[in-house]
């Protein structure tokens, strides 16, 4: 009721698998004999051979946008390989986020027998990559399933090394899928990573057969705000974007603190904005009554917001637009794991993904997520130089997909074990444009490389 865009329609392959993982959650989730069964197993330190029920644990780590990334990409990992999936329900993932499977829970119970797992990192022994690299384990190798550990830590963080990412290689899945439990730490969106894996290829086309829309779909069946934020969004809508004839939502994040307070981003803000006629220029002078766009800026600091807001009150427009302007909050800072500051921040990216037309920062997690959640191929702002000097030129681009960007994708060609380009493999996974580096999910008939 909320949204314009109605958004893209899941396959039927898709509504019928998770309906079916549903199921899995239910008959496998905490309190049920089969978890029980699977703590057990845990405690004993050996997985067992064919166990019943298997588990992927996500650890929720970093800001808001991070963990959405994080979860959503373990999710997908979880359905594609049979395993319940369950959070960690530190930073208030239960306060911020509905939960998704009717008649169980997604959180993991605080009894868990891995009592230090939140504090897992690339140095904890168990981790899959650590595991590899001393030997303990081989893909070329593989142990029977009875000795194999109970559990393997997948570090898929920022800073993760070589071996952890053999993750995305086939014979490293045929040995974890023997692996009853599975505890991921990830800051990072790796869905286009799992659609390089030869293994998963058949499924997921069949699951997303139109591929820019994978993060759409797992995003809006995954994650749903709690009534608390879902009250913070509908008021602020209601009394300041529903009778806007236009929505335009600028999300602003500045990496460099000298950025902060910037004429020159302000100006590639305007410039976007204008040259790609998604708010009216102004005039000099002059009177004007028409329609009225709404802009939803949302940035940690005001002064974006105070300085554009000011320029449509002092000045008419060239169209005779009356543009009104509105950030809902400027909390300064990041404030990882605060409650209220997450609150208001998932409430701001859903706000963001109710907008007909959305201006992004390049490299950020939060405009990512309120472009896949509302269906919307953003305008993204490029990311500012440290040493700024003018506004950049041209000031942003029309973003190929709605898809966020895998930021720190393998390079490597699994079977002839040697480097390779991964943004040239597939024709829907090619490389970001705000992180050219990266990977992300494209309809090969919109990209132009």
């Amino acid at each position: 009721m909320y949204r314009r865009n109605p958004g893209r329609r899941p396959s039927p392959h898709l509504i019928a698998k998770l309906r079916k993982h549903e199921e899995l959650q239910r008959r496998c989730g905490p309190n049920m004999n089969a978890y029980n069964l699977a703590i057990e197993q845990l405690r004993t330190g050996k997985s067992v051979g064919s166990p019943e029920c298997k588990y992927v644990v996500s650890i929720s780590y970093r800001g808001v946008g991070n963990r959405i990334l994080a979860a959503a990409s373990a999710f997908l990992y979880a359905t594609l390989t049979g395993r319940v999936f369950l959070v960690d329900p530190s930073n208030q993932m239960d306060e911020l986020f509905c939960e998704p499977f009717p008649g169980t829970t997604w959180l993991l119970p605080r009894d868990f027998p891995q009592a230090s797992y939140a504090n897992f990192s690339i140095d904890t022994a168990e981790s899959y990559g650590n595991m590899l690299r001393n030997k303990v384990l081989s893909a070329d190798a593989p142990p029977a399933a009875g000795e194999l550990p109970a559990f393997a830590y997948l570090h898929l963080d920022h800073d993760y090394g070589h071996e952890d990412k053999m993750l995305f290689c086939d014979d490293d899945q045929r040995l974890l899928s023997n692996v009853q439990w599975l505890v991921m730490r990830a800051d990072l969106y790796t869905v286009p990573g799992l659609f390089l894996v030869t293994a998963f290829q058949e499924e997921l086309d069949a699951l997303f057969p139109e591929r820019d829309a994978a993060f759409h779909h797992l995003v809006r069946y995954l994650l749903h705000p709690t009534n608390h934020v879902w009250g913070l969004v509908t008021r602020y809508h209601r009394a300041y974007l529903a009778r806007a004839d236009l929505r335009v939502g600028i999300q602003v994040r500045t990496f460099d603190p000298r950025h902060a307070q910037s004429p020159h981003v302000l100006q590639q803000i305007t410039s976007c904005a204008w040259r790609e006629k998604l708010l009216p220029e102004l005039l000099a002078t002059g009177e004007h009554a028409a329609p009225a766009p709404g802009v939803l800026m949302t940035s940690l600091r005001s002064w974006y917001y105070e300085h554009i807001k000011g320029m449509y009150w002092d000045r008419a427009t060239a169209t005779g637009d009356d543009v009104s302007v509105h950030q809902p909050s400027h909390e300064g800072q990041q404030q990882f794991g605060k409650r209220s500051h997450d609150g208001r921040t998932w409430a701001e990216v859903y706000l963001l993904s109710l907008c007909d037309v959305l201006v992004t920062s390049g490299w950020s997690t939060f405009g990512y997520v309120a472009q896949g959640l509302g269906g919307v191929r953003p305008w993204v702002l490029h990311k500012q130089p440290e040493n700024l000097t003018a506004a950049p030129d041209p000031p942003c681009f029309r973003d190929v997909s709605m898809e966020p960007c895998f930021h720190a994708p393998h390079v490597y060609d699994c079977k002839m074990r040697r480097g390779m380009d991964t943004g040239e493999v597939l024709p829907h996974v090619r490389h970001c444009q705000d992180v050219t580096w990266g990977l992300k999910l494209v309809d090969p008939k919109l990209y132009k490389p």
